[in-house]
């Protein structure tokens, strides 16, 4: 990185320094006054030009001055401008004298020549300056830019996993009591619900890496799922699906949909002696990905899902942090009844 701001600061220098002489050449080659020795000394402007703007930026930067805010600088850059530029025709006024390089005789003393030939340069190096400090300004604001960027990302990348590595152990903790309610009543159907859990891990730990897989995916995930629950709830669970076959390659947050159908057995289904319905919809609505989760059951007054347990909360947190403010959740009673638990997720457009 550094070469290469390294390689742009002089291809700038050279570049500017050069093309700053061409462009008075260009001016006396208009008014008939170019010749073989404004030519060389041309060259010596730039060349002198360009050693000692950069001993400037080493002044500038060993003194730490592109750190201070440019009011409280620009006194000592103005002073430093005006040095640069007086050392500047100095060196060049002096070269040319004692290497014959014009052929005009002066009567004004070598020194105020200088002088006045400084005034004439003052506003190149002020230019430079400027320049200089506009494009730091903008190369360390772009670079912040990009640092806050990534550090926004590792963020979210942290917080998803984290999220994730609470979602799994939950999930396991409700199948192992199901599976333990079995054990002494019926092993028989134990040993299946230990099967059904085993193919529920084995897809956990294919998608572990991914944060979305195909709805298609997701959905075998829950029927593993609802199989095993239907072991312990029997005919007391009831299970309706409504899938747009358009929507089953569409990529929804891994294990997501299997958070709120487990949410809605446990606070909804597990809490009524008569059990429940458990419907999954899946369509387009415009622009969105639409997914409702409905249970029999009620809220008891707790829109809030922070009330509702860890699952849902992290179905609010995944979809912010993958989607921002394009996403949306809401878990509502819709009827006396029936709770419904809706995800909206933005469709890509290829």
């Amino acid at each position: 990185m550094a070469s290469s701001k390294m390689s742009k600061y002089w291809w700038f220098q050279i570049g500017g320094w050069f093309a700053y002489s061409l462009g008075l050449l260009f001016f006396a080659y208009e008014y008939d006054k170019l010749n073989g020795l404004l030519v060389v000394k041309m060259i010596l402007l730039a060349l002198l030009g360009i050693g000692l703007t950069h001993f400037l930026r080493y002044i500038i930067r060993r003194n730490g001055w592109m750190k201070l805010p440019f009011d409280q600088v620009w006194a000592i850059l103005l002073a430093c401008v005006l040095v640069t530029a007086l050392f500047h025709n100095t060196l060049l006024l002096g070269i040319i004298s004692i290497f014959h390089l014009s052929n005009n005789t002066h009567s004004v003393p070598f020194m105020k020549r200088a002088i006045l030939g400084s005034v004439d340069s003052l506003p190149i190096f002020m230019v430079w300056v400027m320049i200089y400090y506009i494009w730091h300004f903008v190369e360390n604001n772009r670079n912040q830019q990009l640092e806050s960027l990534r550090l926004e990302a590792l963020v979210k990348e942290l917080e998803l996993k984290t999220i994730k590595s609470h979602i799994n152990p939950h999930f396991i903790f409700n199948a192992l009591n199901s599976i333990r309610a079995l054990v002494d009543e019926n092993p028989e159907r134990a040993r299946k619900a230990i099967t059904e859990l085993s193919n529920i891990l084995r897809s956990s730990m294919q998608t572990e890496k991914m944060e979305t897989v195909p709805l298609e995916k997701e959905l075998a995930i829950v029927g593993d799922y609802l199989a095993l629950e239907k072991i312990r709830f029997e005919e007391r669970l009831k299970v309706e699906l409504d899938i747009d076959d358009e929507t089953l390659e569409e990529p929804v947050p891994v294990m997501m949909l299997q958070t709120l159908v487990e949410n809605a057995i446990k606070h909804g289904i597990s809490k009524r002696l008569e059990g429940g319905v458990i419907r999954i919809r899946s369509y387009f609505r415009g622009k969105h990905h639409v997914l409702v989760v409905q249970n029999t059951g009620h809220l008891n007054g707790h829109g809030n899902s922070s009330e509702e347990g860890f699952g849902l909360m992290s179905t609010q947190s995944r979809l912010s942090i993958l989607y921002g403010p394009k996403a949306n959740f809401e878990i509502r009673d819709v009827s006396q009844d029936t709770v419904e638990a809706k995800i909206s997720i933005p469709v890509e457009v290829i």
